[in-house]
């Protein structure tokens, strides 16, 4: 009796050592299959252009002093009379013109201004262009010295030319499509250096599109950028 009751323990203690077995074989069967089913690897895709600007806006800023404000206002007309003429001679009078408003600064009222300077007033006027036509306008920039031999004083602190890329959503398509082909060229590597297949696409970021001067030099040319950042499944072959 002993013998049988010795047997059938030894029996049942074999069948819970197997189904303790089977049961963690089991799960780390299902953690393997979990883990190679979330083996992705996230790459960057870069894409660059550069392109002509294709728009550009010239604040041409000067200034007036004296003591009579009647006298400063219609030096201000003139001089713009003049830019407008001198805009015309090179081939810019449809370009888009317009002209601020005067700022004034009295000398003997801010107590920071001098307190004995031969002119009163200052006005400073920004005569502002505006045109899709890039080579005029830095044409025009380089022959302004003219304005300044007729008498229009530029404000040395005036605000520079802005140069200016708008067909960004023409453009943008493409960009995007070579930097998603770039992204996909560094999966494949990487997937070729783990002994992996690429597999779909698991997550897409465009991330940002920059717009920036070539340099300082030539801030008609822009460099445009995007880089995305994509997630890809990683499969066994």
């Amino acid at each position: 009796m002993r013998d049988s009751q010795r047997g059938d323990s030894f029996i049942g203690n074999l069948l819970l050592a197997a189904g303790v077995a089977f049961a963690g074989w089991a799960v780390a069967d299902g953690l393997l299959k979990f883990k190679t089913a979330d083996r992705y690897v996230s790459v960057k895709g870069l894409a660059e252009r550069e392109v002509p600007a294709d728009l550009v806006v010239w604040p041409i800023g000067y200034m007036e002093a004296g003591n009579d404000l009647g006298v400063i206002y219609q030096q201000t007309q003139a001089h713009a009379q003049q830019i407008a003429a001198f805009l015309k001679s090179q081939g810019l009078e449809k370009a888009e013109q317009s002209l601020s408003t005067p700022k004034i600064q009295d000398n003997q009222a801010e107590n920071y201004g001098p307190q004995h300077a031969a002119n009163r007033y200052k006005a400073e006027v920004t005569y502002t262009v505006r045109s899709a036509d890039v080579a005029a306008v830095k044409k025009a920039m380089a022959a302004s010295g003219e304005l300044v031999k007729s008498g229009v004083a530029f404000m040395s602190y005036g605000n520079p030319p802005e140069f200016r890329y708008t067909k960004l959503n023409e453009l943008k398509p493409e960009l995007l499509a070579e930097a998603t082909k770039n992204a996909r060229r560094a999966a494949e590597q990487f997937a070729s250096d783990s002994a992996s297949i690429v597999g779909s696409i698991r997550n897409a970021n465009q991330g940002q599109i920059t717009i920036e001067d070539r340099d300082t030099g030539t801030p008609e040319i822009k460099r445009v950028r995007v880089v995305t950042t994509i997630d890809y499944e990683l499969k066994q072959p």
